[in-house]
């Protein structure tokens, strides 16, 4: 797997043999394929007509003024997105930090107090202000806490509700649900995971059983679905392999089947990935899928694989970059699922986070780049398992392991109600 992939499609021909094949029974998901080849072809073709050189440009400028105006002011349509809106500051700011532009200090402890007040009283965060604590929402602020790390930013985190918050949650069988009296899937898991450990609050008995569980949910596809039985999907296969990684369980996972799996779900005409077997492509798995290999990598290296490459991951790296910046880009700034659709602070976050990962290789001992472009268009490496800037998540853990792990013995985990410390009792 080492050395350079093929030079730019858009400056060859476009083989089709790469394009769909079906067995000549049209459906609907083989008209949509091939009208999402036809306009990447069209975008291909457009590029060749207008440009002289291999040199697809980041948009950098016009991406950091959509985000930069997101922080202040958003538009009526994300109305819908009231319940989400620590991720609209989680999606901004990472965004940023792989543009590498700084947030004004002033900005950055508005959103502090804004995210303070998304904070439940019962612990973790909310959606919104004044609305019931939820793990999906709790994952996003703590990440963008994170991301601004500054003391005002983590100490607005109360580790001690967090975690009792965490234990309100955990189920019987080792699942989390997102809410109390809310669903399970794989999500859950893994955003207590992920945001236990960052604020160094990983006790035992938050995650007895949660690796059997997870490892459930991986089915003979080889990738995971949302809870066992189900199909298997980007997401979902990321979130279970991520909390395992965190955990330090990868290895129960048929590691094989699972690579096997995501390697195909990248598409051959358009060089960007799909979700599940025999859907579209969709730039938000530019990170969900391929932010996937840097962990099976690291797996199957510690599993004793010698032939694993020491320069590039086991996905075309060029093709995903290709993809995420002619197909991508919103010419007035932002990034969008595929050709055709609407710019969205989701799909800029994961897109750039895919792009991210397609350019970067290794750690801070063994580094690779393989930037497709100018040196302009190189973005700042993205951490695979919690997706903030690696240099973030050192200074959290850090800072947060100075700090005593809060102790879990008087704490009862209640998975019909709530959390409480035995002093509290009746």
């Amino acid at each position: 797997m080492d050395g350079f992939p093929t030079p730019l499609r858009c400056f060859n021909e476009l083989h089709p043999a790469e394009k769909f094949l079906d067995d000549g029974v049209k459906t609907v998901t083989s008209v949509e394929q091939k009208k999402v080849e036809h306009s990447i072809e069209e975008v291909i073709s457009d590029y060749k007509q207008l440009h002289s050189l291999p040199q697809p440009t980041l948009l950098r400028e016009q991406h950091y003024q959509y985000l930069k105006k997101g922080l202040r002011h958003l538009s009526d349509a994300y109305e819908c997105l009231d319940a989400s809106r620590p991720w609209l500051s989680f999606w901004i700011l990472h965004s940023l930090e792989l543009l590498e532009e700084p947030v004004p200090a002033a900005v950055a402890s508005d959103v502090c107090q804004f995210l303070s007040r998304c904070q439940s009283a019962t612990g973790g965060f909310a959606g919104g202000p004044g609305q019931h604590a939820h793990l999906a929402p709790t994952y996003a602020a703590v990440n963008a806490l994170c991301i601004v790390g500054t003391e005002e930013a983590y100490n607005i985190i109360d580790r001690e509700k967090l975690l009792d918050f965490l234990l309100s949650v955990k189920q019987p069988d080792g699942s989390f649900v997102m809410h109390i009296g809310g669903e399970v899937d794989v999500r859950s898991a893994y955003c207590a995971a992920s945001v236990a450990s960052l604020t160094n609050i990983l006790v035992p008995k938050l995650f007895e059983d949660t690796p059997n569980w997870i490892l459930s949910c991986q089915n003979w596809e080889g990738g995971l679905g949302g809870v066992p039985g189900l199909e298997a999907h980007g997401g979902y296969t990321f979130c279970g392999t991520a909390a395992l990684v965190i955990l330090g369980k990868e290895h129960v996972l048929d590691l094989k089947a699972l690579l096997r799996w995501v390697v195909s779900r990248q598409m051959r005409f358009e060089g960007g990935f799909q979700g599940r077997c025999n859907k579209l492509v969709d730039g938000c798995y530019s990170f969900w899928q391929a932010g996937l290999l840097p962990l099976l990598h690291r797996a199957l290296f510690k599993e004793g694989e010698s032939e694993l490459s020491r320069q590039r991951w086991m996905f075309e790296q060029q093709a995903l970059q290709e993809y995420i910046l002619l197909c991508c880009q919103n010419p007035t700034g932002g990034l969008l699922d595929k050709p055709g659709k609407s710019r969205d602070f989701y799909h800029t976050c994961y897109c750039l986070s895919g792009l991210s990962i397609a350019q970067h290789f290794g750690n801070m001992d063994l580094h690779h780049e393989m930037i497709l472009g100018r040196e302009e268009n190189r973005l700042a490496p993205t951490h695979p398992i919690y997706n903030i800037c690696p240099e973030k998540v050192a200074k959290a853990l850090q800072h947060f392991h100075r700090l005593p792990v809060p102790d879990d013995d008087d704490r009862v985990s209640d998975p019909a109600g709530a959390s409480r410390s035995s002093d509290h009792q009746s």
